[in-house]
């Protein structure tokens, strides 16, 4: 089975400095197991499919994949996803925004000068117990107090959220990796007034099949569900994959409702076709 695909670069103006993402075109006809399996073999945070919808408001549906398995969502795999597909020349039903439908339903995606999705709502939220918190900053490497202040910002993936002192102390991280255990944690640090970017944002996943997501949009909308308008501005960029020498930019924004939109630019960096077996 050949099929159209692209890889898009997610959250950077500048090619090959922002998140991959392999999307697979016209997937229906696949196994989950075959999808699977080249998620495995792409060996990038997120792999993904996509497919006809089934909920009518829909306007296609997406699988997302990591090496060591299945998503709900993921914020860098929704616009690198949706790019695709538009610039594969699917129409929206919408002239303003298309509609993603994956694990935690429908996705709304915004055209304009970037893409942006609207983030979900938190599955799960609130104040982390102190013996996470403990087992946290011990896979960091960090001691408890240094930890500002802790939060799960959960909207599929897992994720726990640590707010550190400062953009320099959570470049400096050397984590443990082995001891995240199954936790997916994200740490955040201020940078100094008048800089280009607000925070500072590392993504640590080892139990996804890779040790850290080098830019990470589900991440940063449950930090900016969590801080924007108190800690942070109600919109800001965002800076992540510093430490692994990208140059990735989130960019935030609640709008009069009160939702946040997580943007970020896209680039297509290949197009072919994937031969995926019978």
């Amino acid at each position: 089975m050949t099929l159209p695909f692209r890889q898009v670069d997610v959250f950077s103006s500048e090619p090959l400095l922002g998140n991959p993402v392999a999307v697979v075109h016209d997937a229906d006809g696949l196994t989950e197991e075959q999808m699977a399996a080249f998620a495995r073999w792409t060996n990038l945070s997120e792999t993904t499919f996509l497919l006809s919808p089934t909920d009518p408001a829909a306007d296609y549906r997406l699988r997302i994949f990591t090496p060591g398995g299945e998503l709900p969502f993921a914020g860098h795999p929704t616009l690198g996803s949706a790019h695709a597909w538009l610039e594969a020349g699917g129409v929206p039903q919408h002239p303003d925004h298309a509609v993603q439908e994956c694990g935690v339903g429908l996705v709304r995606v915004r055209r304009g000068r970037r893409l942006a999705f609207a983030a979900p709502e938190l599955l799960r939220s609130g104040p982390v117990d102190p013996p996470d918190v403990t087992r946290i900053a011990t896979a960091l490497r960090i001691q408890p107090g240094d930890v500002v202040d802790a939060q799960w910002v959960d909207n599929g993936p897992g994720w726990v959220a640590v707010l550190l002192r400062d953009a320099e102390a959570v470049l400096a991280l050397e984590p443990d990796q082995g001891a995240f255990g199954d936790l997916k944690v994200g740490a955040v640090g201020r940078h100094p007034e008048g800089s280009e970017c607000a925070i500072e944002v590392r993504a640590f996943v080892g139990s996804l099949g890779i040790a850290e997501d080098p830019v990470t949009g589900s991440l940063n909308a449950g930090v900016a569900q969590w801080l924007a308008g108190t800690v942070l501005p109600a919109a800001y960029t965002s800076s992540q994959g510093t430490a692994l020498g990208r140059r990735g930019r989130v960019h935030l924004e609640t709008d009069d409702a009160g939702v946040i939109w997580v943007g970020g630019d896209t680039l297509t960096t290949i197009v072919g076709t994937v031969g995926l077996g019978d």
